[in-house]
């Protein structure tokens, strides 16, 4: 019986002998290789952090004391050590173990966390909240050196800071990336600390001077380590935390369980907030995993468990990449198009204009409020920043989007990646908000493209509008096919039309425009007349595409969003103001918190397939619509009282 298969829960863990933790480490590694290796998912970080985890379970009481993980994608070993490693075989699967902490698997998860930077403002509430219920509890916070290039985890450290008895011990895991090497001047002072070896070597001095005398020599040695930070402070000043009145322990070998470990008592017993800076080194025990220079294996599909060789069958193009070609391709023609984006260099394409304009490109980490700001300035001084991020991560900057771009007409293009339905990560990772929150943005152009050809369209006229936000949303999935336009009418683009004048109007957006030819063909299959269009821009909504829906029984959206707030409800308040009472239904994305699960899997359970919807639209035409006719009925009231 291996030594993993004993531990069910993080009291198995304090059980074991400081001997054999080393031997659980390699066990723990192997299993999350073989495991990860079959389902995807974050394998480099969970490498990074074993000792560092298995420490942290030997020092606190969990769940009485919360370990709150920033982002979260690293919470796989804690997982395994709180009694989850027989459910791994369906990490990220439709109903089985989440790929994040999640409050519904187990007491030892506080916090869903899956965004990062904000673990320290949960940990500073938790733990003034023990302080005032006088709970005799300490809190936990793991935060990344990427996640500290957040403007919010520096918003929690001035206020932990003043919170002297707070107890609260923040572990800065530190491997020197985020996706990517981290970038700023936060992570240029953690590499100093790094790779300054100067009380560690007269740390290892002392050690070997001191330990061998007889009787007192560890106690010695134990007192010396303890004296530590004293020593630290003459040879390498920790200015920053210092100038924060934070107390600071390390920089600590996060692989040597014992020294982690060691840190971690001493920060808890301080009885206030202490700062321990542990180093480790991301996808650590797989060498294909540590050879990879891009990411470590931050986050991968299905690999060879041996080799680290993807064992993706399909080689579709993808919508990144395409975006990535022509992109630089635009940057050839415009010296004044530039490219920023927040920590994700390579997940959005951009490292493929970094590489041709490395000037013209900026990162400027987990900072997408900044991003959105330093994007408008950077309008303000004559040039054309396109923006790239996946789409739920905009979320954040919403009233930067709001007031520093759209408030200051600046020329700004946002290109989201991972629009809609992402499915695997969970529910904060679906790109499902941003086109609610933003279509009420004074000046806003969206769009959603349907195929390729779409897409450099719409980016070639996004980076031609001098006094507006556009944003260009796109999805997770493979590109598909081409899709070509039969007609155009002021630049609704038709893609469908029966021979019979149509009865129904299918608005179909992005990619849901090969979703939308197929509701089409079945209803013209049903006899029914039909026309499927794409508006292309959704925002603003073109007078064009209200006028189409005037002479039709039924108008139905479809949308790769969500539903409320989204493109069918913005077309349905122009139609209402164009005096068009048109029955319309809306298809998209449910406002709710999605279980995480294959795409497919998720929109089937949404009723988002083509037989479901097509079913839908031929009741609708064929029995009528009772809401509509409620709603007709409520018109009717309204138009009599306003003549009264």
């Amino acid at each position: 019986m291996s030594l993993l298969d004993r531990i069910q829960s993080p009291a198995d863990l304090r059980a074991l002998a400081p001997a054999q933790l080393d031997t659980l480490a390699t066990e723990i590694r192997a299993f999350l290789i073989e495991k990860v290796s079959l389902t995807g998912g974050h394998l480099g970080p969970n490498l990074g952090v074993v000792e560092l985890t298995l420490a942290l379970h030997r020092v606190f009481d969990s769940p009485n004391d919360p370990i709150i993980f920033d982002t979260g994608h690293q919470s796989y070993v804690h997982k395994i050590l709180t009694g989850r490693a027989a459910e791994f075989d369906t990490l990220r699967q439709t109903d089985g173990l989440s790929g994040y902490p999640s409050r519904d698997e187990s007491p030892h998860d506080w916090v869903e966390s899956s965004h990062a930077s904000s673990s320290l403002s949960w940990a500073e509430g938790l733990a003034k909240g023990f302080r005032l219920t006088e709970a005799d509890r300490t809190v936990a916070a793991v935060i990344g050196d990427g996640a500290l290039t957040g403007g919010m985890a520096w918003e929690a450290l001035n206020n932990i800071a003043v919170g002297k008895d707070l107890p609260l011990v923040i572990i800065a895991n530190d491997n020197g990336r985020s996706y990517t090497p981290t970038v700023g001047g936060i992570a240029e002072h953690l590499t100093g600390l790094r790779t300054d070896r100067r009380y560690e070597d007269m740390l290892d001095l002392l050690r070997r001077s001191v330990s061998g005398t007889p009787l007192v020599g560890r106690a010695a040695y134990e007192w010396l380590h303890g004296v530590k930070i004293g020593l630290k402070d003459v040879l390498a000043p920790q200015g920053m935390f210092a100038d924060l009145g934070m107390k600071y322990v390390g920089p600590v070998d996060g692989h040597d369980i014992r020294s982690v470990e060691r840190a971690l008592t001493q920060a808890k017993r301080f009885g206030g907030p202490v700062i321990v800076h542990v180093l480790t080194q991301k996808g650590r025990g797989f060498q294909a995993a540590e050879d990879n220079m891009e990411d470590h294996f931050h986050s991968v599909g299905r690999i060879d468990a041996a080799t680290g060789e993807s064992l993706a069958t399909s080689s579709a193009r993808t919508w990144t990449r395409a975006f990535s070609e022509e992109l630089v391709e635009i940057g050839r023609r415009r010296s004044d198009v530039v490219a920023i984006t927040a920590a994700m260099m390579h997940p959005t394409g951009l490292n493929r204009f970094a590489e041709v304009f490395p000037e013209r490109t900026f990162d400027v980490g987990i900072a997408e409020q900044h991003a959105a700001t330093s994007a408008a300035g950077l309008a303000a001084a004559g040039l054309h920043p396109v923006v790239a991020v996946y789409s739920t991560f905009l979320n954040r900057a919403f009233d930067q989007v709001l007031m520093d771009v759209a408030l200051h007409r600046a020329g700004v293009t946002f290109v989201l990646d991972r629009a809609g339905v992402t499915g695997s990560d969970g529910a904060s990772h679906n790109g499902m908000w941003d086109h609610s929150i933003l279509q009420i943005v004074p000046g806003m152009h969206l769009c959603a493209p349907r195929d390729e050809e779409t897409l450099v369209r719409v980016l070639n006229e996004a980076v031609d509008i001098p006094d507006a936000p556009t944003v260009i949303r796109f999805s997770k999935d493979a590109m598909p096919s081409s899709i070509p336009a039969i007609e155009s009418t002021d630049g609704v683009d038709t893609l469908l039309r029966s021979d019979a004048t149509p009865r129904v109007l299918v608005v179909a957006h992005g990619q849901f425009a090969t979703l939308g030819v197929e509701v089409g063909e079945r209803l013209i299959d049903q006899g029914l007349g039909v026309r499927v269009v794409d508006p292309v821009w959704a925002l603003p909504v073109n007078p064009a595409l209200v006028e189409m829906t005037r002479d039709v029984e039924l108008v139905i959206t479809l949308e790769d969003s969500g539903v409320k707030g989204g493109l069918g409800a913005r077309l349905g308040q122009e139609m209402h103001l164009a005096d068009v009472w048109t029955p319309m239904r809306e298809f998209g994305i449910d406002q709710r918190f999605l279980e995480h699960g294959s795409r497919r899997d998720l929109l089937k359970r949404m009723g988002l397939t083509p037989q479901s919807i097509a079913r839908q639209a031929i009741e609708i035409v064929l029995h009528g619509d009772p809401g509509f006719e409620a709603s007709a009925d409520e018109k009717r009231t309204s138009d009599l009282h306003d003549k009264s």
